[in-house]
């Protein structure tokens, strides 16, 4: 049985070495007999299997953790509207079995970018039409928690035009942490993580839901297959284009999902700070550009 690529602590490492049994036990539990290959990721592992209706569904395990919290939350109040459908849940090891997808083909498949990015739009504004439910971290908290690290994180930039970024992106968030918003935002919706459905054409999948504005949930569209169009030419054009369009089908206010983009921007930056990084990635200063936010 494949497992989950990511190294991890001990407790990890743990968990891992426990999933062969895991399975086995859930599978027996709720009458499930395995149709394929596993698919393991960084912190799951995807295990195909039917229902004893002869329905195909999807056994994903990881680890209990406040992520996997906030995505049963989600899951439960969007009910499949939009995105995959949750069928079952073990709620001690927090393993879901979810309805199943095409995993072999996401939306990076559709040439037209145009095209695919009115497909993510419209499972956007489908999953910020539905109430947030409680239990859910909130943007106001997470922006509060940015600002306070922004300052010591600038020491790591040697670059002074990345330093002055960075406090520029502070300076955006500042500006709107007041008010963040109360939709239930997936957080990391690529094309990546829209499969191809069977009740539907496209569905999204792997949702960390966040009470907040729908602005802070457009850079993972802005930065889908960034390699290709790297390779087209005008990237700056390419998201120009794509934040427009995001702006327009969700009815959000330009200026104010910009902002909240460049707060995307500073989180990123701030994780990568954390991780050892000491340079802004080029994508995020293309992406700022490209909003004209200097």
């Amino acid at each position: 049985m494949d497992t989950p690529t990511a190294t991890g602590d001990a407790r990890e490492r743990a968990w891992r070495a426990r999933l062969p049994a895991l399975v086995g036990e859930l599978l027996a539990r709720w009458g499930l007999e395995r149709d394929g290959a596993d698919a393991s990721g960084e912190a799951s592992l995807v295990v195909p299997v039917r229902r004893a209706d002869g329905t195909p569904a999807a056994l994903k395990l990881q680890r209990p953790r406040e992520e996997t919290t906030a995505a049963l939350i989600g899951l439960r109040a969007w009910n499949g509207d939009g995105i995959v459908r949750l069928l079952d849940h073990d709620p001690r090891s927090s393993a879901m079995l979810l309805e199943r997808l095409d995993g072999s083909r996401t939306l990076a498949s559709v040439e037209d970018d145009d095209a695919a990015m009115r497909t993510l739009a419209g499972l956007l504004a489908r999953l910020h039409s539905v109430p947030a439910p409680g239990g859910l971290r909130g943007l106001g908290g997470i922006a509060r928690d940015m600002l306070a690290t922004a300052p010591a994180a600038l020491v790591a930039l040697p670059d002074p035009d990345d330093r002055r970024r960075l406090r520029g992106w502070a300076s955006a968030v500042a500006e709107l942490v007041g008010e963040p918003g109360d939709r239930m935002l997936h957080w990391d919706l690529h094309y990546g993580n829209v499969l191809a459905g069977g009740r539907e054409p496209w569905l999204a999948i792997d949702p960390e839901p966040l009470v907040g504005d729908p602005g802070f949930d457009l850079w993972p569209a802005l930065d889908s297959g960034w390699e290709r169009i790297a390779t087209a030419g005008d990237v700056a054009g390419a998201v120009r284009r794509r934040f427009d369009l995001l702006t327009e089908a969700l009815g959000l206010d330009r200026e104010r999902a910009a902002g909240w983009t460049l707060g995307r921007l500073l989180q990123n930056t701030l994780w990568d700070i954390e991780d050892g990084r000491t340079a802004i990635d080029p994508s995020q200063i293309v992406v700022a550009e490209a909003l004209s936010y200097r």
